[in-house]
């Protein structure tokens, strides 16, 4: 009939299997799609994602250019009490106990057996690596130049270390551990421009610093010689102080100010001093104690500010 129109019916496609669905969706010969999409598919979508990434790692790599310009590579950006570490440092002690232990803070060899005390010497050894002589031109070398209280090292320049004549406490000597007698190695914790407040007036020392050593370091107020961060190492109980014995700081009883403050130049090196225990009782645990001394230095046991806790034993 005229104007009449025609009905038309939906017709399903054909009922195919999984594995000829999937054949049809890899390749579909009669519309030419690989995968869902024809070839001029694939050409738009990933035109489109090329563009979006390229202008995505130009925009990071702008903003972190900008970033970067706000840097100095030689010095950090948050500094002293604005930092994170803030402006106290921390006493760190060496040997450390073995990795499997990490926790731990003793000390405990045997003496008589090398293989015993071998793990204490090479973790010094590895520790006092930077600090023997390497040739000219090497690991900052040619920066280092020797340091007196009243001559510090010029700009551009920095303190060196001389072990040399460190007696006992040197790898020559397997720090003592091989005679019962072993060395500590102390070390303050670096901070970007720290600065001590030396105690440069023996009138006012604080009245929790040790009786012996308030006699040394006025007796080194003749030599000129006060401008040093003083250390100082006690059994913790009365049972520790009489089973640790006599013992020796080598070089000299603290850091000497010329190393201070830390402006992160090349070959720089932290002062150390090494603890010399002369003798102490066998067979016996020993908790010590040792603080740094200076104004601004604070000591937190709980927070390892200005002091560390080790115990040592002999066999």
């Amino acid at each position: 009939m005229e104007g009449k129109k025609l009905e038309q019916f939906y017709t399903p496609p054909p009922k195919l299997g999984k594995w000829e669905s999937f054949r049809i969706f890899l390749w579909n010969s009669e519309t030419g799609q690989f995968l869902g999409r024809t070839g001029a598919s694939w050409a738009k979508i990933l035109l489109f994602y090329v563009i979006f990434y390229a202008v995505l790692s130009g925009f990071f790599g702008a903003m972190l250019a900008v970033f970067y310009q706000t840097l100095d590579p030689n010095a950090p950006k948050w500094q002293l009490d604005n930092s994170l570490i803030g402006s106290n440092p921390g006493l760190g002690f060496r040997p450390m106990p073995p990795e499997s232990n990490v926790e731990s803070t003793l000390i405990w060899y045997k003496a008589s057996d090398e293989g015993n005390y071998l793990h204490w010497t090479k973790e010094l050894d590895k520790f006092l690596e930077e600090y023997q002589r390497p040739a000219s031109g090497t690991n900052g070398f040619d920066q280092r130049v020797p340091c007196e209280y009243g001559r510090p090292a010029p700009a551009g320049k920095v303190c060196d270390v001389n072990m040399s004549t460190w007696g006992q406490c040197t790898k020559e000597n397997k720090y003592g551990y091989n005679r019962s007698a072993p060395c500590i190695f102390l070390k303050l914790n670096k901070i970007f421009g720290w600065q001590p407040k030396f105690y440069n007036d023996t009138k006012n020392l604080p009245p929790g610093m040790p009786a012996d050593l308030k006699q040394h370091i006025k007796q080194e107020e003749s030599a000129n010689r006060l401008d040093t961060v003083w250390v100082s190492c006690a059994g913790e109980n009365p049972a520790d102080v009489e089973n640790m014995g006599a013992i020796q700081y080598i070089p000299r009883r603290g850091f000497p100010g010329y190393y201070f403050p830390f402006k992160n130049t090349p070959g720089y090196l932290s002062p150390i001093v090494a603890v010399f225990f002369e003798k102490p009782k066998y067979g016996v645990l020993i908790n010590i104690e040792c603080k740094a001394w200076a104004h601004n230095i604070i000591h937190d046991r709980f927070e390892r500010r200005g002091s560390v806790h080790f115990e040592l034993m002999v066999d």
